[in-house]
């Protein structure tokens, strides 16, 4: 309820990593070739467009929706938040991102940006990846403690927590 709080008053921003995977699927590092990526699964698709209308239903303001490059983000935001979503090549996977300047240069942005929103009173959500995220916190996370479809929420204090995308559901009645 806290999280959802933050999230409902604005000035905030929710790093949501993309939904669920096939995982029987493996990333080549061509971000053109969908076939050479890990996709959503069904039950992916299905998490990113229930997890939008929970998002509604909640009354989060929404502000920017920016996503990664890599097909499973882009689809998670294009299910979850529509037509409004950006693709933002800072948000790609640290696997795609074979110059480490530029996977330095990307987390240093990432960093900066999970704690600054577009404008005041929204909740701007970046859709992104698990590892590029650990990078940022100066961690790693376990698949566990930021599950697939997840919204990693921020103010200007830091990490505030993580919200499941089940618990986001459940918040929302649906």
């Amino acid at each position: 309820a806290g999280l959802l709080a933050i999230l409902r008053a604005g000035n905030g921003v929710a790093v949501m990593r993309h939904g669920i995977t096939d995982r029987s699927q493996v990333d080549t590092g061509d971000l053109t070739n969908r076939d050479g990526q890990r996709n959503l699964s069904e039950a992916g698709r299905v998490q990113s467009v229930r997890t939008g209308r929970a998002v509604a239903a909640l009354g989060v303001p929404l502000g920017e929706v920016l996503t990664s490059p890599v097909f499973r983000c882009r689809d998670t935001a294009d299910l979850a938040f529509g037509a409004r979503a950006r693709v933002e090549e800072n948000l790609t996977a640290d696997d795609y991102t074979p110059d480490p300047e530029l996977l330095r240069r990307r987390i240093a942005w990432l960093r900066a940006r999970m704690v600054r929103p577009s404008a005041p009173v929204v909740t701007d959500i970046l859709v992104g990846h698990i590892v590029p995220l650990g990078m940022a916190l100066g961690r790693p996370l376990a698949q566990a403690e930021y599950p697939e479809g997840s919204f990693a929420v921020f103010t200007l204090a830091g990490l505030r927590g993580v919200l499941a995308a089940e618990t986001l559901w459940s918040l929302a009645g649906s």
